[in-house]
């Protein structure tokens, strides 16, 4: 077993917490969180935070929990009032969980599944605007990029909810890429917690995140955003 992968125990205790999603229950099996759960995705992260700050040129300055998302769930405008997520998630960039860009990746890892997302997930209106403005000059790379077989075959295809009209200085361009209505530009690949236990996360997230390059820095060109 890879010395980064998380054992079959972190995810057991998310299949058992999933049937007794209380706080009680959480407190008295709250040692076996820190050892099972807390601290193996804690040195996870940092050994991510080490290698992506090396494939950037880039010294850490940040902490492991700089970038990971609390285990609790925001439940004040929610229906579920269950206080415990059921999974460890993080971001991992230069600046952690306030990445808001395509400057570094987020994953998460569960039993249900774990999954890897990079892109452009939240951009403000001026930022979409670039990112369509920089696909109408460009979109014979836009399109190249989505077609290589190594980024089709991992991401499928570039994600993002739609508008259903587009500004009107694109009304009248003809075969523009259909992502040009997209307000988000985002790609995921899903895996099995096995690919978790049995292989090195370390290396099958910078893997993803290098086969996600050309869309980074497609992205981060047309958003002045530093890759």
């Amino acid at each position: 077993m890879p010395e980064s992968s998380l054992k079959p125990d972190f995810f057991e205790f998310f299949i058992e917490l999933s049937a007794n999603n209380r706080k009680s229950w959480f407190d008295e099996n709250r040692s076996r969180y820190e050892q099972d759960v807390k601290k193996p995705f804690e040195m996870l992260v940092a050994d991510l935070l080490s290698a992506f700050a090396k494939h950037q040129n880039a010294e850490v300055a940040i902490r492991p929990g700089d970038c990971i998302f609390r285990i609790n769930r925001d439940i004040r405008f929610s229906k579920d009032k269950t206080p415990y997520k059921l999974n460890r998630s993080a971001v991992i960039s230069l600046v952690g969980k306030k990445s808001l860009g395509p400057d570094g990746f987020y994953f998460e890892a569960g039993p249900e599944q774990c999954a890897f997302y990079a892109g452009f997930y939240m951009p403000e209106k001026e930022q979409r605007l670039q990112i369509r403005r920089h696909i109408a000059c460009n979109p014979e790379i836009w399109e190249k990029i989505k077609a290589e077989k190594g980024f089709k075959n991992t991401f499928g295809q570039i994600l993002g909810e739609k508008q259903k009209r587009i500004p009107a200085e694109y009304t009248s361009v003809k075969k523009l890429p259909e992502e040009i209505y997209n307000t988000q530009f985002y790609i995921q690949h899903l895996m099995e917690p096995e690919v978790f236990i049995e292989q090195d996360p370390l290396k099958v997230l910078m893997n993803l995140w290098n086969t996600a390059q050309k869309l980074i820095k497609f992205l981060s060109d047309a958003t002045r955003v530093q890759d």
